[in-house]
């Protein structure tokens, strides 16, 4: 396979056929490069993380399951390092192209992932969402993206961050792919009943604006008519900046905690913004800790209210579309606090979200999202296949 957007780990080669009569047979697939790959090192984007020094020994469960499902590994994709960014830039690695728009970012940190399913060098890929990692870069490149619940998969050989916010995610470019994608890494088909009620989350879209909206208006009306009933509500009373502080105190002195050792020991290289990152994460003091536990079950008491049974909530996936690429820090701190205010509730709360493409802003893509309650991923993919189906 060529690459011809900088989406894999340079110096790579894999393929690996999938079981010949699986339901995903003569499809293809690449992985993140965080997950185990028998035979391959781990690299973690990072020249200096220890997978690098020796092959795994074993697939990672989410690479074996697209497998036994009969897709075929293609490639090892590039990561922003050690899953620590949201917009897809490595200073080890380059920038992968975002085919919909190649002077902008293509989101991270599964970059590589989402550059080579928007170009077409594979059918499906697999991310991690931990922060936004998945959703993020399904919106700036016009495709499907998935954070599944949290804790419903099996993370066995992928790289962790934030163990509490965790994801394995996949993406495809067309509904149909990623609805079969979807049932083969849940585990169950996919339902044709559809959810019977939606909230239009007016705190997100406010904090988006009025463009975003009006970029989005269309996709929330074949939404609505769908479901059915529609109504309007407030996501996140205490607002979504503090429900992004609570999940930017939480996630980082996690992540301090799975690196800490490894920075030790190794004093690794590393972009300043990372390493600013995760210093800034070891000085998180007990008290910030505690309340943004306590936050993150409010935010979880108010998605169970939220989200009933059939039930899904409509968001725009990011505030704007994929920002420049290059920009310095001074002009990328805000837009990954912004990213945030949208992204944070996944992590806090564990709720399944996807990422539908359709829609324009400035003739850039930016994604629709709808949400649901805990295990209701399926229901979510049903939906996001029927919206292109009645497109």
């Amino acid at each position: 396979m060529e690459d011809t957007v900088g989406a894999l780990v340079p110096g790579s080669s894999v393929h690996i056929d999938g079981a010949p009569d699986g339901p995903l047979s003569g499809l293809t697939f690449v992985a993140k490069d965080l997950f185990d790959v028998a035979g391959h090192p781990t690299g973690g984007g990072n020249p200096d993380w220890p997978g690098n020094i020796e092959p795994a020994e074993a697939h990672a469960w989410a690479v074996q399951t697209l497998l036994d499902g009969g897709a075929a590994l293609v490639g090892k994709s590039i990561t922003d390092e050690v899953s620590l960014g949201i917009l897809g830039e490595s200073v080890f690695h380059g920038t992968p192209v975002n085919s919909a728009a190649p002077d902008r970012v293509p989101g991270g940190s599964s970059a590589g992932s989402v550059a080579a399913v928007a170009a077409g060098l594979c059918d499906i890929a697999l991310g991690t969402d931990t922060g936004g990692s998945v959703r993020v870069p399904a919106s700036f490149c016009g495709v499907y993206g998935i954070r599944p619940t949290h804790g419903r998969l099996d993370l066995t050989g992928m790289m962790p961050q934030a163990p509490s916010s965790d994801t394995t995610g996949w993406f495809a470019r067309d509904g149909a792919t990623f609805a079969k994608a979807s049932a083969v890494m849940l585990g169950e088909d996919i339902p044709t009943a559809l959810p019977e009620r939606l909230i239009v989350a007016v705190d997100a879209f406010g904090f988006a604006g009025v463009d975003v909206r009006a970029a989005l208006r269309p996709l929330i009306g074949r939404l609505g008519e769908l479901v059915g009933d529609m109504e309007e509500e407030i996501m996140a009373p205490p607002g979504l900046s503090t429900w992004a502080k609570a999940q930017r105190t939480l996630q980082p002195y996690e992540g301090w905690l799975t690196f800490k050792d490894w920075l030790d020991v190794v004093n690794p290289a590393m972009a300043y913004s990372v390493a600013r990152g995760l210093a800034g994460a070891s000085a998180i003091p007990e008290g910030e800790r505690d309340w943004a536990q306590m936050m993150r079950q409010e935010a979880r008491a108010r998605m169970d209210y939220l989200l009933a049974p059939n039930t899904v909530l409509c968001m725009p996936t990011t505030p704007f579309p994929a920002p420049l690429k290059g920009l310095p820090i001074s002009q990328t701190d805000p837009l990954r606090l912004q990213i945030a205010c949208l992204c944070s509730h996944g992590g806090l709360t564990g709720v399944p979200q996807v990422s539908i493409p359709g829609a324009t802003l400035g003739g850039l893509p930016i994604g629709l999202s709808i949400v649901g309650r805990w295990g209701m991923d399926a229901q979510l993919v049903a939906l996001a296949k029927a919206m292109e189906e009645t497109a």
